[in-house]
């Protein structure tokens, strides 16, 4: 009885570090994508994609979390890994396809002084998130979870990169900087969702799921 109360309150921690996530992520690529579309930055418009498939995999958790007591946990469990792995190949298909698009035309995106202050709040609040979710993960043997607080990491190196390109092009003019940054973006995820598709999301004790 114990251990199921302490299952319960992990799942309860989990659905408000979900819930908390989606409503960051959405306002996150709202900003993102007005931000970068107005300058013409494409590491900035992908990081606002990145934004809405982050929201996209949290609402998948919320499925994952809302039925952990269900006989087919097993099945959601590995359903809801597989598309996580899949937003993470779109992602890095999107961003690898507009970033050398962006580099072959030499288009120089404008200073975006909102784009900036995002990713510094991102580089903040990510990766604090992302350790909570992968505590709740492992306490749950939740692979999708794990996978998930990876995706929510994966947001605070890209809101490094992001503001890392931001500042050169605002200080330095280096227009090539904002799509090389994009282009930095597409190994890490999709490695990120190869992982996830082979199942290696979690690093749990025993058996996922």
């Amino acid at each position: 009885m114990e251990a199921v109360t302490l299952r319960g309150a992990e799942v309860r921690k989990g659905l408000l570090l979900e819930y908390c996530n989606v409503v960051y992520n959405f306002l996150e690529a709202i900003i993102a994508l007005a931000s970068g579309g107005a300058a013409s930055s494409i590491a900035l418009i992908g990081f606002g994609v990145d934004s809405a498939i982050e929201t996209f995999s949290s609402l998948v958790m919320l499925w994952r979390l809302r039925h952990d007591g269900h006989p087919l946990r097993d099945f959601i469990e590995k359903r809801s890994l597989r598309w996580i792995g899949i937003s993470f190949l779109l992602l890095a298909a999107y961003v690898a396809y507009e970033s050398a698009e962006s580099l072959w035309a030499r288009e120089a995106p404008q200073r975006s002084v909102p784009g900036i202050l995002l990713a510094l709040a991102s580089l903040i609040i990510m990766p604090v998130m992302a350790r909570r979710k992968r505590r709740v993960g492992l306490n749950l043997n939740s692979a999708a979870m794990v996978a998930d607080s990876r995706q929510t990491q994966l947001c605070s190196y890209l809101s490094a990169i992001l503001l890392g390109g931001l500042l050169l092009n605002a200080l330095l003019g280096w227009w090539w900087a904002d799509p090389v940054a994009g282009l930095v973006m597409v190994p890490i995820i999709a490695r990120e969702g190869i992982q996830a598709l082979q199942g290696k999301g979690c690093e749990c004790h025993g058996s996922c799921g």
